[in-house]
């Protein structure tokens, strides 16, 4: 068994309750630290499974199960040169090389703008690229696909995701 840690966004509870906390507790979310924070349910886990696949569909499933609406999961799919080169354990330097294409090719293209000159990108696509060139770990790469199908599949309303995210990882693997 892997710990992984990870954190599920969540709403639809009164954090004022008396049994606010102890509910996920007592729903098994006993290996997590739960907070509220600006209007959100913030459900930090480091959860023990044999997947992370398994981790993070267990982990929705007792969110779900204590009445919160699980919002999406983290870590965040949209990363800066600086969280690129926290994730990867390059130089942010080296990263900003990548990104220009002054050091390798086809280094994917930001989604999304900040500001001009903070971009963002696809955590996912920057994953495989790494990997590609051997710099990121397989595992590190199924986390990064997994937390996405996570994400598509609470965007389209999917409750039980567990067997998707399941042939997610097992396809990476195949790979």
């Amino acid at each position: 068994m892997k710990t992984y840690e990870f954190s599920i966004i969540a709403s639809g509870l009164d954090p004022q309750a008396d049994d606010f906390e102890s509910r996920f507790y007592d729903g098994g979310c006993d290996d997590a630290l739960v907070s509220f924070q600006k209007g959100h349910i913030i459900v930090d886990f480091a959860r023990e499974a044999g997947s992370v696949d398994a981790a993070i569909s267990s982990a929705i499933e007792d969110v779900t199960s204590v009445g919160g609406v699980v919002d999406r999961v983290e870590p965040d799919p949209l990363v800066s040169l600086s969280d690129i080169s926290t994730r990867v354990g390059v130089s942010r330097a080296a990263v900003s090389l990548y990104a220009k294409g002054d050091r390798g090719v086809g280094f994917p293209a930001p989604v999304a703008k900040v500001t001009d000159d903070r971009p963002l990108w696809l955590w996912p696509s920057v994953a495989q690229w790494f990997y590609s060139r051997d710099q990121l770990s397989e595992d590190a790469l199924i986390e990064a696909l997994v937390v996405k199908e996570a994400n598509d599949a609470i965007a389209s309303g999917e409750k039980s995701m567990g067997e998707r995210l399941k042939r997610c990882a097992e396809a990476r693997r195949a790979a």
